[in-house]
């Protein structure tokens, strides 16, 4: 299970504090896919590093009784002079995951052969998104964190990462966050709006989409 509890976040700026989270409060459990609807600047992207423990809250707490992802596909944390295979070498080893069970699954996923063996400052964006999808997949989680649709190579590729995810893993806890309606009401069982900094819990995607249509609210600016 993991539980945010009146959870808020706040950025120090030029122009004051930039309050992005605010009270924020949930649970997700074992198999529940919770589906946050929100415009750019909303708030979701700030909701998904806390949940996955790349930042930290500036008040509430964030508490996981479960393994999570870091946010499907996201590369971030690759280093770009060491090859594909070397970073996801790198990656098993912080997971406690044995890197050699893994590797024909990377190879056979990725469909990027020899490039593995090259370094991913040599990659195409296209290569490299490949590479993230594979290695955040190739680790088992209980909850995976989704930001936004994951839109990944040509449509044969894309439909497997679907498979990977919906499908193989459909009994897993997931939480996504997206601004695309039709792509939550596929996939969640959930659903919450995220709108000024506040998660507003809804019972359907149709009542999130009536908030979502009133467009971007931004965090806002405290002295």
């Amino acid at each position: 299970m993991i539980t945010l509890q009146s959870v808020s976040k706040v950025y120090p700026t030029r122009r004051g504090q930039n309050k992005v989270l605010e009270d924020v409060s949930f649970t997700v459990r074992k198999g529940e896919h919770l589906g946050i609807l929100g415009q750019n600047g909303s708030g979701k992207s700030t909701l998904i590093r806390l949940i996955a423990g790349a930042e930290r809250p500036t008040t509430g707490t964030v508490t996981r009784n479960m393994s999570v992802s870091w946010p499907l596909a996201f590369g971030g944390a690759f280093q770009g002079s060491l090859s594909g295979v070397d970073n996801f070498n790198f990656i098993c080893r912080v997971y406690g995951v044995n890197p050699s069970e893994k590797l024909p699954f990377l190879y056979e996923f990725s469909e990027l052969g020899s490039y593995l063996r090259e370094p991913l400052k040599t990659y195409s964006s296209g290569m490299f998104a490949r590479l993230a999808f594979a290695i955040s997949i190739s680790i088992e989680f209980d909850c995976f964190l989704i930001d936004e649709i994951v839109a990944v190579g040509d449509a044969n590729f894309r439909e497997k990462c679907f498979h990977e995810l919906f499908v193989k893993r459909n009994d897993r806890a997931m939480i996504m966050v997206s601004h695309n309606d039709d792509y939550i009401r596929r996939h969640c069982t959930k659903f919450a709006v995220m709108t000024g900094g506040r998660l507003i819990p809804v019972e359907s995607i149709d009542a999130a989409h009536k908030y979502f249509a009133q467009g971007p609210v931004f965090g806002r600016f405290t002295e």
